[in-house]
């Protein structure tokens, strides 16, 4: 684990570590640098997970590298992708004690564990890094409400063109971009099938909405238009 100060989410210098479960305490350098606002960074594997649904919620996390994803598991075996959090994001600051869903790595990943209960200490000390955690909660439960009319009351072909024209802005802002997850998890997310989301994919493909490449995650979105009529 490295160190990390809110001042330059990026760069890990070594600094004072909040101590998580899993990291290592880094020694104090000066009183000046252990004034900062620290956190401490963690590589995650793919597939391995950072917190489960039900652990006690003493850290709140930003992505810095990678794509998290937080989900539930249904009784009947089940999953539920709530979101899927990508650099920049801020997550896991929960209103209660304990975590609502289980978070683990859809690829290669690095967050930033902060401390929650010492928010206040943060707030009080980089004003930025609340700025970023306030406008990160704000953007989550936006996406939150979108997915919750999503899951509702849209067809198949409305919920992927939805989902690609959101990952297109939140990925790279360009027509062409990488799907940092698999298909199994868009279904996950979507609340459908893997089936039907790669036969919807593959009709968006030969009507000319969209082009995939063969063997790999890349998208170009052709005709946003038509995936903005049936977002709409």
């Amino acid at each position: 684990m490295q160190a990390y100060t809110a001042a330059n989410s990026l760069r890990l210098p070594t600094a004072a570590a909040i101590v998580m479960k899993g990291a290592t305490a880094i020694p104090r350098q000066s009183n000046a640098v252990a004034a900062r606002p620290v956190g401490v960074a963690r590589t995650l594997g793919k597939g391995e997970e950072l917190f489960a649904e039900g652990d006690a919620a003493d850290f709140f996390y930003k992505v810095v590298s990678g794509t998290v994803r937080t989900y539930r598991l249904l009784n009947d075996g089940r999953r539920q992708i709530d979101e899927f959090q990508l650099a920049g994001d801020i997550f896991g600051l929960e209103a209660g004690a304990k975590h609502r869903f289980s978070a683990d790595a859809v690829d290669v990943a690095t967050v930033v564990a902060f401390r929650r209960r010492r928010f206040e200490t943060l707030a009080h000390d980089d004003p930025a890094l609340v700025d970023q955690v306030m406008s990160s909660m704000m953007r989550s439960l936006e996406r939150a409400h979108d997915h919750m009319m999503l899951l509702g009351r849209k067809t198949a072909q409305e919920k992927v063109a939805t989902f690609l024209l959101d990952m297109a802005r939140r990925v790279s802002n360009e027509d062409r971009f990488e799907l940092p997850m698999q298909r199994t998890d868009i279904a996950d997310h979507l609340g459908l099938t893997i089936e039907t989301v790669s036969r919807t994919l593959t009709q968006f493909a030969r009507e000319g909405i969209i082009k995939l490449a063969a063997a790999s995650r890349s998208v170009v979105l052709c005709d946003r238009v038509a995936l903005q009529r049936l977002n709409a």
